[in-house]
């Protein structure tokens, strides 16, 4: 398949995400490492093109337009393949950053990225083009060739390097001049000097021993009878990757600022931990049978409130930082000019009263994997206590609600339900680990927050559940009254919202979030995870063949490897927003698990 036939979209975010919970790269698919950012997840870019054609940095391999390009995963793993062919000469581009066990049982995951080029027939011409910019290509990055590597420098206000290895000619790399390949090579970007010489040998090795980790994390997610195991495990290995391994955080997204819609300035850095999203992650992870990313997010959590009377902050930066300072990098065009380009998020000061119930839930779902653990139980049981106070007297509240409107707080409909999810699930939990001693005394505020919503997010004239009280808005994030237990799939008022959402939300077989205007106007672009809620609650109600055929229509509005960012053009389905994300690949797995063969 020729590149221009593999694309859907010319301009689509047609990107493979490599990683190994620590740092990732955005791999376009005639190779470019047009976004990566070392040493971990949240570092200031080396190679940040996706934001800035001519000034982000990139990293290439080239050959003529006889060759034609093809991109695919190694199955079940994370590393990712690119083939250039042109019938007489082949080769590949393996890519991959490395991650596996040692003998001593840690995780060998250093900020690098491997490129082993593997000769499949005749002898290929290719070029390489190096053009690293580090520090967001703020200051001026220099690269010169060294004895053992090519080390690029920039030395501004604060001094960075990245060094590449390589046995290639470097001086031939840094020129751009035609390489005829007559053996395999490679090429390996690393954040830090290498003490000792790198031979291709051990890029082999550090690829079988990463291939082997992969294809033992994919062997320990269970099949489920379905017809889309390897969309829900393609979507797995995608949250795996937006795990940091040294705290158990998880990420909202790989990258910054890629625009909801082009042109306009809803561009956001995702590169941190939000409450919601991580809690949601986790439980879909825990459904896979991947304890261990379960059990380092609540012991993140944990850590994060190490006071009784401690709040919440709605995210924290992956190392749990609390100050995530917002500010935009000028110098930057942004994604297809889409300015501005922001580092830091300052919806991190926002009050939304929907995370406590979205841990709780998570907590709940995870209560019992810590039978033997009684200290566990201990530390868990005060967060539950501290959260229920919290709701208690926060819940009557206005919020910035789910979608952290900037500017007026509202009561969210979302935001009650979730209020409500907390206190439940803490009677729960209360039932599993204490014996309900506490439960009988919150059943009241559960039943107050219940009744509340029945008698105030209703609204009779339109016949649905609204976004928030005393309004005609509709909202998709009500849709997931049912998943949670609040209302029951088959209640006339829960099939009568799912109808109006439909009828004033769905366009074009994708849904808006929402159409009444927010801080930055109306939004113009679908809201991936919506459809997926919409979707699902389709099947709730009963329409289970109409649900699986737009499941189907949408699934094929991926890139060309099964990747989901953040927002979807109605109009031309081209993907937008930040990528991948981890909201819509959660939501997948939940919306495939529906449809069993």
């Amino acid at each position: 398949m020729h590149l221009k036939q593999l694309t859907k979209l010319e301009d689509n975010l047609n990107y493979g995400i490599i990683g190994n919970c620590k740092s990732s790269a955005l791999i376009n698919e005639d190779s470019s490492i047009d976004w990566c950012c070392l040493p971990q997840f949240d570092s200031p870019s080396v190679f940040g093109k996706v934001l800035d054609e001519k000034k982000g940095g990139f990293f290439k391999i080239d050959c003529d337009d006889s060759y034609e390009i093809t991109q695919k995963y190694l199955d079940k793993t994370a590393i990712l393949i690119t083939r250039f062919d042109n019938r007489t000469d082949a080769f590949q581009l393996v890519d991959f950053m490395p991650r596996f066990q040692k003998d001593s049982g840690i995780y060998y995951a250093p900020p690098e990225v491997s490129r082993l080029i593997k000769v499949l027939k005749g002898k290929p011409v290719m070029k390489v083009y190096y053009d690293p910019k580090l520090e967001y290509a703020q200051g001026n990055t220099k690269t010169y060739v060294k004895n053992d590597f090519i080390i690029s420098v920039v030395d501004d206000e604060r001094y960075d390097t990245l060094s590449l290895y390589t046995d290639l000619d470097k001086t031939s790399i840094i020129n751009g001049d035609e390489i005829k390949l007559d053996k395999d090579y490679f090429l390996k970007i690393s954040y830090n000097e290498k003490i000792k010489p790198f031979s291709i040998d051990e890029v082999k090795f550090e690829f079988e021993k990463t291939k082997v980790y992969w294809l033992n994390w994919c062997f320990k997610t269970p099949t489920f009878n379905n017809a889309y195991n390897d969309q829900i495990l393609r979507s797995a290995i995608t949250l795996k990757l937006l795990t940091f391994e040294k705290t158990g955080a998880v990420l909202a997204a790989a990258t910054t600022s890629l625009p909801e819609t082009i042109g306009e300035v809803r561009n956001w850095d995702y590169r941190f931990c939000w409450i919601r999203d991580a809690s949601m992650v986790i439980k879909v992870i825990a459904k896979l049978g991947h304890q261990r990313i379960v059990k380092k997010f609540i012991e993140f959590i944990i850590d994060l409130i190490p006071d009784k009377d401690e709040k919440l902050q709605i995210m924290y930066g992956i190392n749990g930082e609390k100050m995530l300072t917002e500010k935009t990098l000028d110098h930057l065009s942004g994604y297809r000019g889409s300015k501005p380009v922001r580092i830091g998020n300052a919806a991190f000061i926002q009050k939304q009263n929907d995370i406590y119930g979205i841990l709780m839930d998570a907590i709940h779902f995870q209560i019992d994997k810590y039978t033997d653990e009684t200290d566990k139980h201990e530390e868990l049981w005060s967060i539950v206590k501290s959260i229920v106070w919290v709701v208690d007297h926060n819940w009557k509240q206005a919020d910035k609600g789910i979608w952290e409107f900037r500017k007026e707080d509202r009561h969210f409909t979302f935001s009650k339900l979730l209020c409500w999810v907390a206190v439940d699930r803490a009677i729960k939990i209360s039932e599993i680990i204490q014996l309900g001693k506490s439960a009988k005394k919150w059943e009241s505020l559960r039943s107050e927050i219940f009744n509340d919503i029945i008698n105030h997010a209703w609204n009779d004239e339109i016949q649905a559940f609204t976004q928030s009280y005393g309004t005609e808005y509709l909202d998709a994030s009500v849709l997931l009254m049912e998943p949670y237990g609040f209302i029951d799939a088959k209640d006339p008022k829960y099939i009568k919202t799912v109808k109006a959402i439909e009828k004033e939300l769905s366009h074009q077989g994708l849904l808006f979030r929402y159409k009444n205007d927010d801080d930055f106007g109306t939004p113009s672009s679908s809201f991936t995870v919506c459809t997926f809620w919409f979707i699902n609650s389709l099947y709730k109600i009963g329409e289970k063949e109409k649900s699986k055929t737009m499941f189907d229509q949408l699934l094929s509005y991926s890139n060309h490897l099964g990747l989901f960012s953040e927002d979807i053009d109605f109009k031309s389905k081209r993907l937008l927003g930040n990528f991948p994300q981890a909201y819509s690949h959660l939501a997948l797995i939940d919306t495939a698990m529906n449809f069993k063969n």
